[in-house]
């Protein structure tokens, strides 16, 4: 990788001026406060990610899909690849550093219909991802309810505490960036003591551990499919779930100082170190299990949270458990600020109903308000099924990942098809770009095939793998209205047009 030695201190006054001319110089006026920095940038991405989130609520996914092995190994190799990707996506972040991200490098490389589809997937991804991660510590909170009065968390129960998380979350967005850029940093140092801390204690505690042959060799299938690598395949959800939001950096470019260096670097350096942390995780959890049937069948209804109560006991998991979901919170808090960004983007340039609306920013706060509330809304619709399907939690996960995924490839695959007339940013990878590139594009081309086919045996409604529906359904959403706002929906060439003005300075109240 090659990074200017030139590039100035994020501390330093002189790249914020620089960055918001090159951001006219994109197109737009800012309207967004500058006030996050480069720990914060990848603070945020690395919140998204949330070891403590994604590993911990898929674990008992894993479990069934390939087990031990298959969760151990799948992290380690798909981590590799994801990092493929978030290095080539960081280059293309350096040279149009928006709250757009995606759908805007699109737009640019490819023209306007490459960037309205790539918005759609990426916006379908983020709430998605919402509705996944909050809706995973609402499943966590119940269980540390169960542990400690007996409470029954049922899917009625577990949709009330689920929309009261989205209301903080909702509410802590409204402050501003820099609430949401120290609750990010916080976060960083409690996801990494966190994982050092449940590690340590489960590799102390519990007289009684797994052996190494049985964490890094044990193949479980209880999917009913009978091809063992069509299960691995599948099982590799669990990491590529949990590698997911990287694009929050990106998205919070706007509002970062020296952004066309830090918003990629806080890309990279958020996937390292949670495929790093992630793995010590996975294993210290493997490692500890006391039963395997009964882990899978808790009645809490988290297998992490049964393999902390036997092997630390009623009081130990309650500790753990409370760091698990500090961290869940704060993921989805970062999550909730890179959605609403995402949404206010794509409506500054005229692309969702009611753009007029979302697009608003408050003059107090500098914050897209209404696209909060949109994000935590449509979060709250996404996770509605659970009420009355078991497997409904699987099917936001997916979607989730059927919408970001492709759209992370799509400008670095229209990147790599531009050749020479990409002109790169200061932060690129120099003569690796092409072949890491094409590493990134054929990964996301093959995960995207895989998580679209049945996880279990026989296929039923209720086991049925809805991210395929939610996919045509976006396309078919997306190809709608693009006829009703394809004469309204543009980036903008260069920031100056009156009309462009007006519409921006209407946006501010």
């Amino acid at each position: 990788m090659s990074i200017s030695a030139s590039t100035p201190s994020s501390t330093e006054p002189a790249p914020q001026k620089d960055e918001e001319q090159r951001l006219r110089e994109l197109g737009y006026q800012p309207v967004l406060a500058r006030r996050m920095g480069g720990f914060g940038n990848f603070a945020i991405s690395f919140s998204v990610i949330s070891i403590l989130s994604g590993c911990m609520t898929l674990y008992g996914f894993g479990m069934s899909t390939g087990g031990p092995s298959v969760m151990l190994w799948g992290w380690a190799g798909v981590g590799l690849f994801v990092l493929c990707v978030g290095m080539a996506l960081a280059e293309v972040t350096s040279a149009y550093p928006t709250s757009g991200a995606l759908y805007y490098m699109a737009d640019r490389l490819g023209g306007r219909k490459w960037g309205w589809y790539t918005g759609w997937l990426n916006l379908l991804g983020l709430l998605g991802a919402i509705a996944g991660i909050d809706y995973g510590a609402a499943l966590f909170t119940g269980a540390l309810l169960n542990l400690q009065w007996g409470f029954d968390p049922t899917p009625g129960s577990t949709m009330v505490i689920f929309l009261c998380i989205l209301l903080l979350h909702a509410v802590l967005n409204l402050f501003g960036v820099r609430l949401v850029s120290v609750l990010n940093s916080i976060s960083v140092w409690w996801h990494l003591a966190g994982v050092a801390v449940i590690v340590t204690v489960l590799a102390v505690v519990p007289s009684n551990h797994q052996s190494p042959s049985f964490v890094f060799t044990e193949f479980v299938n209880d999917t009913g499919w009978e091809n063992p690598l069509y299960v691995a395949a599948i099982g590799l959800l669990l990491a590529q779930y949990t590698f997911c939001g990287y694009d929050a950096s990106a998205h919070l470019s706007e509002e970062t100082s020296n952004a066309s260096v830090t918003a990629a670097k806080g890309i990279v350096r958020a996937i390292w170190v949670s495929w790093i942390a992630g793995f010590f995780l996975l294993a210290g959890l493997t490692f500890a299990i006391q039963d395997y049937a009964g882990t899978q069948n808790s009645a809490t209804g988290v297998p992490p949270a049964q393999i902390l109560i036997d092997a630390l006991g009623t009081s130990g998991a309650t500790a753990m458990l409370l760091i698990v979901i500090a961290a869940q919170l704060f993921c989805g808090n970062a999550e909730v600020a890179a959605a609403s960004r995402m949404v206010f983007a794509f409506s500054r340039d005229n692309a969702l109903p009611g753009s007029a609306l979302w697009r608003k920013v408050s003059a107090r706060t500098q914050t897209p308000v209404p696209a909060v509330w949109l994000s935590v809304g449509v979060a709250a619709l996404l996770a509605v099924p659970s009420l009355y399907s078991a497997t409904a939690y699987g099917a936001v996960t997916a979607i989730n990942v059927i919408g970001i995924t492709p759209a992370y490839a799509i400008p670095i695959y229209l990147k790599l098809r531009a050749g020479d007339r990409f002109e790169r940013g200061p932060w690129h990878l120099g003569r690796w770009s092409k072949p890491i590139g094409w590493i990134a594009v054929v990964w996301v081309a093959l995960v995207t095939v895989l998580f679209l086919l049945p996880q279990s045996s026989p296929v039923t409604i209720d086991s049925m793998n809805y991210a395929s529906i939610a996919l045509v359904a976006v396309l078919i959403l997306a190809t709608v209205w693009w006829f009703v706002a394809r004469r309204s929906y543009s980036t903008p060439a260069a920031y100056g047009n009156a009309r462009e003005q007006a519409e921006i300075a209407e946006g501010i109240v």
